[in-house]
C-alpha cells in the first residue's frame, strides 16, 4: 500500500512539474511573460490550496481508494487538455490559468486521502517512515520530470510531453484499482495475522464511538495552527524548486536545456532520499526519546538547515555548485517532511484527512507565494534576493517547531 501511494505521489509531481521544466517553449509559443507565467504557476497552487480542508474530509468520508482514483482521472485529463491549447490563441493565458487551477483543485485529494490511508494502515511507530516513504515519491516524480521532459522536448515538443505525463497517470490509475484498497480488512492479500496486528495497534481506525473532529475544533487547536504556519514556511522553500529553479539554472544562469534536464534533477534526487531517512531517524528517535526530539527536534534542524543552504547558494559563483548547494538545501528541508505528516495523522485520527488537508492548505497558499513572489523580487532586487528571502521564510518555519506539542490530540465530536 505504501508502494501504491508512493506510485500515485510520483505521478502527480510528474504531472504538476511538466509545465516548469517546459516553461521556456511553452511561454513563447503562448506568449506570456515571466510574471503571467509565475501567475499559472500560482493557479495551480491556489486551486490546490482552497480545496484541501474539503479533499480531506471527503477522503475521511467516502475513503481514500476512491477519492484517489478520482483524482488520477481528472488531473490526467487536465495535463491532456494543456497540451490542447493552440499556439496563438487570444486567450492562452486565460485558458491556461483555468486548467492549471483546475488541475491543482484535482490534485489536492493526494496527500489527505494519503493520510487516511496512512491512518488505516500503519501503526504510529512506523508512521514517520511511511509518510517519509510516500513523500520521496514527490523527489522522484519530480526528479524525473527534467530529463523526460527534456527529452521529449527536443526529440518533439513540449505538447509531446504533456500527452506522455498524461499517459503514465493512466496507467497508474489502473495499477492502483487493481491492486489498493481502503483498510487491511478489505484487502485480499493481508493475512489474518496482519489485519489482527494492525487492528490492535490502530483500535480508533475502526471504532464507531471515536467521531470525527469539528472543523472549529481543528482550526481552534494552537498545535494545528502551528503546523499550518509552519507548512507555509515549508511549501514556500519546496516550491521555488518545482517552479523556479529549472528557469533560474537555464535562463538566469546561462545552462544549455540539456545541461539543466541533468542537475536540475538534484534536488528532487535529494528529497527522494532525504524524505525516507527523516522519516525513519524521527521514528527511532522518537522511540528512544520522545516526540519532541524525534519529531520536532528533526523538523526544525531539517528547516534551518535548509535555509542556510538555500541562503548560501547565493554567494556562489559556479552553476553547477549552485545547483548542489541547492540541492543540499532541498535535501535538508525533506527531513522535515514526514514530521508534519505523522502528527497530523496523530493528532487528527479519524480525522486524519481534515486535519492534514489543512495543515497542507498552508503549504500551498505558501506556494502559490513564492510563484508570484520570486519573480517580482527578481526583476527588482535581483535572483540573490528572491532566494534569500525564501531562506528566510524556511528559517521561520524551523523555528516555529520549536513551539509545536507533539502529543497534542483532538477530543471526538462531530463533522461540523
Amino acid at each position: 500500500m505504501i508502494g501504491l501511494t508512493f506510485m500515485v505521489a510520483a505521478v502527480a509531481y510528474l504531472d504538476r512539474s511538466n509545465i516548469a521544466i517546459a516553461a521556456p517553449l511553452l511561454k513563447e509559443e503562448l506568449g506570456l511573460s515571466n510574471v503571467e507565467l509565475g501567475v499559472v504557476f500560482s493557479a495551480f497552487s491556489l486551486g490546490y490550496a482552497a480545496t484541501q480542508p474539503v479533499a480531506g474530509r471527503l477522503a475521511d468520508r467516502f475513503g481514500a481508494y476512491r477519492i484517489i482514483a478520482l483524482g488520477v482521472v481528472v488531473w490526467s485529463v487536465l495535463t491532456a487538455v494543456t497540451a490542447s491549447i493552440p499556439a496563438g490563441f487570444g486567450f492562452a493565458f486565460l485558458a491556461l490559468l483555468g486548467v492549471r487551477f483546475a488541475l491543482g483543485v484535482s490534485e489536492a485529494v493526494i496527500f489527505p486521502a494519503s493520510n487516511r490511508m496512512v491512518a488505516n494502515w500503519m501503526p504510529p511507530s512506523e508512521r514517520g517512515l511511511a509518510n517519509g516513504l510516500i513523500f520521496a515519491g514527490v523527489g522522484v516524480g519530480a526528479g524525473i520530470a527534467p530529463p523526460l521532459i527534456t527529452t521529449i522536448m527536443l526529440t518533439h515538443d513540449w505538447r509531446a510531453a504533456f500527452w506522455a505525463t498524461a499517459a503514465i497517470g493512466l496507467v497508474a490509475l489502473v495499477l492502483w484499482l487493481l491492486m489498493a484498497r481502503e483498510t487491511p480488512a478489505a484487502h485480499p492479500w493481508a493475512s489474518a495475522a496482519e489485519r489482527d496486528y494492525i487492528k490492535s495497534v490502530i483500535p480508533d481506525s475502526s471504532s464507531a464511538s471515536t467521531g470525527t473532529a469539528r472543523w472549529t475544533m481543528i482550526i481552534g487547536n494552537r498545535t494545528v495552527q502551528l503546523l499550518i504556519f509552519s507548512y507555509f514556511c515549508f511549501g514556500y522553500a519546496a516550491y521555488i524548486f518545482f517552479t523556479w529553479f529549472f528557469t533560474y539554472l537555464s535562463t538566469v544562469r546561462g545552462l544549455d536545456l540539456k545541461s539543466s534536464g541533468i542537475y536540475g534533477t538534484l534536488p528532487f534526487i535529494a528529497m527522494a532520499v532525504a524524505s525516507p531517512a527523516g522519516g525513519w531517524i524521527a521514528d527511532r528517535l522518537t522511540v528512544s526519546r520522545g516526540g519532541r526530539v524525534g519529531r520536532c527536534g528533526v523538523a526544525s534542524a531539517g528547516m534551518v538547515l535548509a535555509a542556510v543552504f538555500i541562503a548560501a547558494a547565493t554567494q556562489v559563483e559556479d552553476v553547477r555548485v549552485v545547483a548542489g548547494v541547492l540541492a543540499l538545501g532541498s535535501g535538508a528541508l525533506y527531513l522535515a517532511q514526514s514530521a508534519f505528516w505523522t502528527l497530523s495523522a496523530d493528532i487528527g485520527r479519524r480525522s486524519a484527512g481534515a486535519v492534514s488537508g489543512v495543515m497542507n492548505m498552508g503549504s500551498q497558499i505558501g506556494g502559490a507565494g513564492v510563484a508570484m513572489l520570486t519573480p517580482l523580487l527578481a526583476d527588482t532586487l535581483g535572483w540573490s534576493v528572491s532566494f534569500l528571502f525564501t531562506a528566510g521564510v524556511c528559517l521561520a518555519g524551523g523555528v516555529a517547531w520549536l513551539w509545536i506539542d507533539p502529543d497534542a490530540s483532538l477530543a471526538p465530536g462531530t463533522a461540523n
